[in-house]
């Protein structure tokens, strides 16, 4: 599978990426965020500014024109954006994604990033569809749920099943340019209405072995953000758009309890005791969600960068990941009832913020089942392929 100008950066940019754009792009997201739910997507010119503010060269390696971002740092970046719209924030969290191509040939990546780190890349794993092999790879047909920003990526992945294909239960994932892969539209839903998460589509394309990684395995690269576990990063990515989220709802209602007043003539909001009670409560939810998410971010990266992970630690970042999740929701739920008929609206941020992080706890890597599954590793119980 040769390079070719759908699988990197059309115009080439390997300029640096500066955060003195972030301010202008999150105020954009935010007088547009309307907009990204109905298109159903994040629009081009908000992908091309996620490139201008280092979205998708934070975590591709230094020799290929990336920066080596640390977790923390992404999942700070990934915050801010997820404070001005959830699905801007869940779209850029896949930037998270070049630590899962890096597990690619290192001919590959080479091509990959042959004009620039700012590559696009989405990825719709589950369920694994069946693929045979072939004399030029594998031959790679179905469909996709779930491939969130796939509108606007260079590349797709798509987790195969290969008859006896060593991987240790661990899924195959096949890459291919977006030209390759037919979306269909299957993202009419309550929540980050503007990820885009469509359908993908392949019909009998053959993907060569090299254009394949094992998803959770071994890194080709050897620098410590690769030796950071990759699923956990990607839970974690997740995770902390629901942080983003739940700030702006209470930030939101914060705002507006020191000035609405009652239809009813009663007290102005914040004059309230429940609502005071209440406001105490969720900030504090918040805040220990926030600081047990990067405590743990950093106690594992500090393994990454003395070259090995316990598995225990990277259990309590999982663990942390989905505590954030759970929490940010029952904050912006929290946030919603206190504002009561303020949140009914659609276009109101506390509506979109309750439906918003009620959809990010929903995913696969970060609903209630992962919580069991921290508590059976915990208990000394055994590991599931893929888990931590």
């Amino acid at each position: 599978m040769n390079a070719s100008p759908e699988m990197i950066p059309p115009d080439g940019d390997v300029k640096p990426a500066t955060g003195d754009n972030l301010p202008t792009l999150l105020a954009e997201i935010r007088a547009r965020r309307n907009d990204f739910a109905v298109a159903q997507q994040i629009s081009g010119d908000i992908i091309e500014g996620f490139k201008r503010v280092g979205v998708y060269r934070a975590m591709v390696a230094k020799r290929f024109g990336g920066e080596e971002r640390t977790p923390a740092e992404f999942c700070r970046l990934i915050e801010r954006i997820s404070e001005a719209d959830g699905s801007a924030g869940w779209v850029a969290s896949f930037g998270d994604g070049a630590c899962n191509l890096a597990a690619l040939p290192d001919e590959t990546l080479g091509k990959i990033y042959a004009n620039g780190p700012d590559v696009v890349y989405s990825a719709a794993i589950f369920p694994l569809q069946p693929a045979r092999r072939s004399t030029g790879g594998f031959v790679v047909s179905g469909a996709w749920p779930f491939a969130s920003g796939s509108p606007g990526a260079a590349l797709i992945g798509v987790g195969i099943a290969v008859e006896d294909d060593p991987t240790g239960g661990l899924p195959r994932v096949a890459v291919v340019p977006a030209e390759k892969v037919t979306i269909r539209p299957h993202w009419d839903v309550i929540g980050l209405q503007g990820t885009g998460s469509h359908d993908v589509v392949l019909e009998d394309i053959i993907v060569p072995e090299e254009w394949t990684l094992i998803r959770g395995g071994s890194p080709t690269l050897d620098r410590p953000i690769y030796r950071y576990p990759s699923v956990a990063f990607a839970a974690q990515a997740h995770a902390v758009v629901g942080i983003g989220i739940a700030r702006s709802a209470l930030n939101e209602l914060i705002a507006i309890s020191r000035s609405r007043p009652s239809i009813t003539g009663a007290p102005v909001m914040g004059q309230r005791g429940y609502v005071q009670l209440e406001t105490a409560k969720a900030e504090a939810k918040l805040r220990s969600a926030r600081s047990f998410f990067y405590e743990a971010t950093e106690e594992l990266w500090n393994e990454a960068l003395n070259g090995s992970i316990n598995p225990n630690t990277a259990t309590l970042m999982r663990l942390a990941a989905t505590h954030a999740a759970l929490q940010s929701a029952e904050v912006c739920n929290i946030a919603s009832s206190l504002a009561g008929t303020g949140s009914l609206y659609t276009a109101s941020n506390l509506a979109r913020a309750m439906c918003d992080s009620f959809v990010v706890a929903q995913h696969a890597a970060l609903n209630e089942g992962t919580l069991q599954r921290a508590g059976q590793l915990l208990l000394g119980g055994p590991a599931q392929p893929g888990f931590p």
